[in-house]
């Protein structure tokens, strides 16, 4: 008795257990599946399939590739979902799926600054490697345009340049030419001695006699 009355509960729980799945995949409605293929780069090795998954809306949902490179993401509801390739060796350009009610499917690019822009891509989805990733920023080395394009080179060269291409500029130039430049010219100004500037300003514009007279008397 007591071994018929386990397996009478054992049968009613499992009855129960099936019934209450069925419920939630009718509340759940029809699940759909993302499909598509990676493709290697050149300079893969062997370990990229093994390194590669495939993550949905940043790891809600993960999938596996296959030898081919194909993949398939499976019990996903009606929704817009993002489609990721984690490599940690190869960049991958991400991919926007979305699924309507009634199973149809539309790839888009990824944009986050204008998400009402759409620029459609194929489906199944075919994602292809940017490059490799570059966690390293590379060194920049010397160059002579560097040193050339100084501005302290610069200050130093180009006054030079001048002073030696104007005068032949000129030497070329017409007769009239001349004349104009010539004409054109800054007039020259007579400039005081500092001496006599100095002695101006102490003695309050008087001029100094001169003391040849006073040297000559004192000879008579």
């Amino acid at each position: 008795m007591n071994e018929h009355y386990i397996i009478a509960v054992l049968l009613i729980v499992q009855t129960s257990l099936v019934n209450i799945a069925q419920a939630d995949e009718d509340l759940i409605g029809d699940t759909y599946s993302i499909d598509g293929k990676v493709v290697p780069p050149d300079s893969a090795s062997s370990e990229w399939l093994v390194n590669t998954r495939i993550l949905v809306n940043g790891g809600e949902h993960v999938g596996f590739l296959r030898n081919d490179g194909s993949f398939v993401v499976n019990n996903l509801l009606p929704g817009s979902y993002v489609v990721e390739v984690a490599n940690p060796n190869y960049i991958y350009e991400p991919a926007r799926v979305d699924i309507n009610s009634k199973g149809k499917f539309r790839a888009r690019k990824v944009n986050y600054i204008q998400s009402s822009l759409v620029h459609q891509i194929s489906y199944p989805l075919k994602l292809k490697s940017r490059g490799p990733f570059k966690y390293f920023q590379v060194r920049e080395s010397w160059r002579v345009t560097d040193f050339l394009m100084n501005p302290m080179v610069l200050m130093m060269v180009l006054p030079l340049l001048l002073v030696m291409v104007l005068p032949k500029m000129m030497n070329a130039a017409d007769p009239e030419t001349q004349r104009e430049m010539q004409q054109l010219q800054m007039p020259k100004y007579d400039m005081p001695e500092l001496s006599e500037m100095m002695t101006s300003l102490f003695t309050g514009g008087k001029k100094p006699q001169p003391k040849s007279s006073k040297v000559s008397k004192k000879r008579q």
